[in-house]
């Protein structure tokens, strides 16, 4: 795009940036909130995906930042490293990794993890959003209400104080994202203009408001809010960024965090960047390798200065495309808001109940572990339903690296049952038989074929096939040359076709009767 058509198109892109800011606003809180860290580091995430990948990276939608996906990494990594700085070590770590997947074209290999493997991952993300949510959504915050609110405003449980204002707010922020987007909703054009986050803020704001005013004894208490630090000052600014420590450099479980990150945060933006250049009208497509190093290097900006790991999105991209983005700028714009909100918004923000924010993860939850997913991957058949269910058990019960890794062995001992299964057939007429070869047969095959073999009765005429076959193992066609051997002495009669000899140690050809396939 030349500089006359961006300057032609920034009007588009700037009201396209003014969406999708308020889009990932609630977004990059509740993901912050969800991940047990400061708001700050939240729009943080947001702000650098702005700022920083938007101008390096060659998608021309694609909008990056924090990522629900990477929710239950940054909690389990924080949890097992014991600090906040160790982790960002990590972060840091593996932006250095991502930089050099790009630089090492690695791009490509995301189309070869089966997409089983893919949904099972992200079903299993949405199935944790959602039970680490719900007791948020239910005003279980910092383990219960303050004293001051704890006669009118909440009831005991057998978990622990309950909000009412929280659980009130978060049903009705479900029920708000669950219709906004029906046929009977986008009517309104209010609904058309709003995005579905921002309306579910502006209610919890509303109630926050009103309840401040009419019943402070059930208005949510300070613990159930955003408590976004005031940064009016350059020593406030400096104590809201974090630092990684250098010394976690050597630990073996800060490297293993860093490759896990790595990795699916590279799956989670390629496949984001994949769905954008579909959506895209232009059909524009970007490079996954240039993107791989944009991410590398945001992640590793993330990482020096405190701020969550950052993907692409694709709730970000889809809004930034339906508001009519036609550049990065789009993106860029977003990045500034969100930076110039930090400094102006941050009263507004702190009235923002954290019952909204996890109502909102837990809808994210919802579309990425929809049940009509479990029953369309389950019509498809034990090959693609057992790598799917393998990564989603891996997952809740080990890790997502871990569960990945289930999900793609499963998928390869698949792949080998049918290769060993499929490869060569035995038809019978009578007393002849006709033993065909497909495609490639490898000595997997090798089970298959004895089986046969020994299913063939005296006197028989066998016919051994192997016109349709791309390769045959040296290993099965000696099977076929000893069964061969054998033959005269059960009066067995075979033929041959298109097979080549195997060679013996003798250097001579075994004695095979067939026909070549010619050269």
């Amino acid at each position: 795009m030349t500089l006359r058509e961006q300057f032609a198109s920034f009007p588009r892109d700037m009201f396209a940036g003014i969406v999708v800011f308020l889009v990932a606003l609630p977004l990059c809180l509740g993901i912050a909130n969800a991940s047990g860290v400061e708001p700050f580091a939240g729009l943080l995430s947001g702000i650098i995906g702005g700022l920083v990948v938007a101008l390096l990276s060659g998608s021309h939608l694609s909008v990056s930042g924090p990522a629900a996906g990477l929710v239950v990494i940054v909690v389990d990594g924080i949890a097992k490293l014991g600090s906040f700085p160790s982790f960002l070590m990590a972060v840091l770590l593996a932006g250095a990794i991502q930089f050099g997947f790009g630089m090492l074209k690695a791009g490509r290999f995301a189309a070869y993890v089966p997409s089983s493997v893919i949904k099972g991952m992200l079903a299993a993300i949405g199935l944790l959003l959602i039970i680490k949510q719900v007791p948020l959504a239910a005003g279980f915050a910092n383990g219960s209400a303050s004293a001051a609110n704890a006669a009118a405003g909440t009831i005991d449980t057998p978990f622990g104080a309950m909000s009412l204002a929280a659980c009130v707010v978060a049903i009705l922020s479900i029920a708000i994202l669950a219709s906004w987007e029906t046929r009977a909703m986008r009517r309104f054009a209010l609904v058309r203009l709003v995005p579905a986050p921002l309306a579910v803020v502006v209610l919890g704001i509303g109630v926050t408001l009103l309840l401040d005013f009419t019943a402070p004894g059930l208005a949510p208490p300070a613990e159930h809010r955003v408590s976004l630090p005031s940064l009016a000052s350059f020593a406030a600014l400096d104590k809201a960024f974090g630092w990684p420590e250098l010394v976690h450099l050597m630990n073996p479980d800060v490297w293993r965090l860093a490759m896990t990150i790595a990795i699916v945060a590279s799956l989670e933006t390629l496949l984001s960047l994949e769905a954008v250049e579909q959506i895209d009208p232009k059909k524009r497509v970007a490079q996954p390798d240039r993107e791989l190093k944009a991410q590398g290097i945001g992640n590793m900006v993330a990482g020096a200065i405190g701020a969550l790991p950052i993907t692409s999105v694709i709730v970000r991209s889809s809004a930034n495309v339906h508001a009519g983005a036609q550049s990065r700028w789009s993106a860029v714009v977003h990045g500034v808001l969100l930076l110039v909100s930090v400094f102006a918004l941050t009263a507004v923000i702190n009235l923002i109940p954290l019952a909204c924010l996890a109502a909102i993860l837990i809808f994210t939850g919802l579309k990425l572990a929809k049940p009509s997913m479990f029953a369309d991957i389950a019509k498809q058949g034990i090959a693609r339903f057992a790598p799917f269910i393998v990564t989603i058990a891996g997952v809740l019960l080990t890790d997502l690296l871990i569960g990945i890794v289930l999900g793609i062995v499963c998928s390869v001992a698949l792949a080998i049952h049918a290769n060993m299964q499929r490869p060569i057939t035995m038809a019978r007429h009578d007393d002849h038989f006709l033993l065909s070869f497909r495609k490639d047969v490898s000595f997997l095959a090798k089970v298959s074929l004895k089986a046969h073999l020994k299913s063939v009765p005296d006197h028989a005429t066998v016919v051994v096939d192997g016109s349709r076959a791309d390769f045959i193992d040296p290993d099965v066609r000696e099977l076929i040359d000893e069964f061969v051997h054998d033959a005269p002495a059960r009066g067995i009669h075979v033929e041959c076709r298109q097979l080549e000899p195997v060679v013996q140690e003798s250097g001579r050809p075994s004695g095979l009767r067939m026909f070549l396939r010619p050269r």
